[in-house]
């Protein structure tokens, strides 16, 4: 190991004073600490060995300087509370990561958030956007304004032939309800989600969709706003509305959880011989073995996967054709709710 060099200026080192330590030039520093650089590796190993004696760090900032990108990606997030989007921000972090970069957080609230959001990301210079929020036709354009390309997140913007990856909601409701129905559920409920939720309303559409093909329809409909507490309130509705129902569909995991306690622990029935009780994402809270529920489970990791991936494919090629990639959702058979066989 060699010295610190006592002749090195005061102040932070940099990478001439790591270059001249390990005999390198100072491109052969910049090459080793980028991903996939093209440097031997025992060339790197000396370098990283320098770069620790000295306590040299990359300065992201000059990099980016220089490479005119911040290496930033934004992740524009519901701020609800919902364990959901926790599993999604973990694994959009990790594919960002591979690539060298890292994810800058906002969260919203409502949509009249989404304005101040966008102005925080430019003012970090970001290099793209994953946003799993709606927009406006106004916001929108600001991304041409910006040349910063955006993947759109389990949702495509009506109207707008933008880059997107989602799970076809409507067929995968549809398909629970197949397998409901097949195993001799007729009187369905439902628990939806919040008014203007693009993904709440194509799930209640392949719901309806498929029911009216089986010759059945919704006897109750209440509505939530995706979190556990909503689902043991719109249960109470449900259940003090004086209309039957074998079977509740709700708009999310969550709210089917809170729905599953109602029924339990407030209303003294048995899930599922007295009512069953299905969701839909997959999030892993769902099977705890309080639960077991019966879901439809989004692919969150080929979905993050995709979105990463058009991402840095359009950050590097601006001119990309718009795409929208569609992904099935699995059923996942749980203990809450009697299911028919697949193909049954």
């Amino acid at each position: 190991m060699a010295p610190r060099d006592p002749d090195r200026r005061a102040g932070r080192a940099t990478s001439y004073d790591v270059a001249k330590l390990a005999g390198v030039s100072q491109s052969a520093v910049s090459r080793a600490f980028s991903p996939g650089g093209s440097v031997s590796d025992e060339t790197r190993e000396r370098i990283l060995e320098a770069a620790r004696s000295l306590g040299y760090r990359p300065n992201a900032i000059a990099r980016g300087l220089i490479t005119r990108r911040s290496n930033l990606v934004g992740l524009i997030l519901p701020a609800m509370a919902s364990l959901y989007y926790p599993e999604i921000m973990v694994e959009i972090t990790a594919e960002v990561a591979r690539r060298g970069a890292r994810v800058l957080l906002i969260t919203v609230e409502n949509p009249a958030e989404v304005r101040a959001a966008l102005e925080q990301l430019w003012s970090f210079q970001v290099d793209g956007v994953i946003a799993a929020t709606a927009m406006t036709a106004e916001q929108l354009e600001d991304f041409e304004l910006h040349r910063t390309p955006v993947i759109f997140y389990n949702r495509a913007p009506p109207h707008h032939a933008g880059n997107s990856v989602a799970v076809d909601h409507a067929d995968g409701e549809g398909r629970l309800v197949d397998r409901l129905w097949q195993a001799g559920h007729r009187r369905f409920a439902m628990i939806t989600g919040p008014d203007g939720s693009e993904v709440a309303q194509q799930r209640a559409a392949g719901a309806r969709a498929t029911l009216e093909r089986l010759g059945g329809c919704i006897t109750a409909v209440t509505p939530g706003d995706y979190r556990y507490e909503s689902g043991i309130e719109a249960f109470g509705r449900l259940w003090a509305g004086g209309e039957q129902f074998d079977v509740v569909l709700c708009a999310n995991d969550a709210m089917a959880l809170g729905a599953m306690d109602a029924a339990r622990l407030k209303h003294g029935l048995k899930v599922p011989e007295d009512v069953s009780v299905a969701g839909f994402d997959g999030f892993n809270a769902g099977r705890w073995l309080a639960y077991q529920l019966t879901t439809v489970r989004q692919p969150i990791g080929a979905l993050a996967a995709a979105a990463v991936e058009m991402l840095f494919a359009r950050i590097e090629d601006p001119d990309l054709a718009p795409e929208r990639r569609l992904f099935s959702g699995e059923i996942v058979p749980g203990r809450s709710a009697r299911l028919a066989p697949s193909g049954g």
